[in-house]
């Protein structure tokens, strides 16, 4: 495990340090179904607020990455959550990430959910489709050109499934 390695609850004084993080991911737009345009605080609200809980994952008090919780749908399919995950470039590599998953699962135990699940994991980002399998997910769905990455064109979605 990293050294000082803190998952915590997203506090309002994080936010320049989140965007921080997403601003680029979200501009390249080569993973998030986001407008690469889209503005800090709009990004931020989608991030942590409404359904959303977010957390942030700290080394040394510095935010190195963040995940957010959320039902996947209401209703008869509100016991089924969601999540998504940003870790900063300079983080990347060195078990951030997977620290959050584990995280993440549990936080969504503790919320009641009986399920986790990614609807849009671009197969291109196969460090995230690794992990996800890694930690006992399954492809349970292929959506055909359903991501149009910048450089790669129409690529493929993948649905992503694991109970808890």
């Amino acid at each position: 495990m990293i050294d000082h390695l803190v998952i915590r609850p997203f506090a309002d004084t994080d936010s320049a340090h989140l965007w921080a993080l997403l601003e680029p991911v979200f501009r390249a737009g080569e993973t998030y179904a986001i407008d690469p345009a889209i503005s800090r605080e709009d990004a931020l609200d989608w991030w942590c607020r409404g359904k959303h809980r977010a957390y942030v994952a700290t080394v040394q008090d510095k935010v190195r990455g963040s995940y957010y919780i959320c039902p996947n749908q209401q209703g008869g399919g509100a016991h089924v959550c969601n999540c998504g995950f940003v870790t900063g470039a300079e983080a990347q590599g060195q078990g951030i990430a997977r620290a959050m998953i584990a995280h993440a699962l549990e936080t969504a135990r503790a919320m009641g959910f009986r399920a986790m699940q990614f609807n849009c994991v671009v197969e291109t980002n196969t460090r995230a489709v690794a992990l996800w399998q890694r930690n006992g997910f399954e492809v349970v769905g292929r959506l055909p050109g359903a991501f149009r990455h910048p450089k790669q064109g129409y690529v493929d979605a993948l649905v992503m499934y694991r109970m808890l």
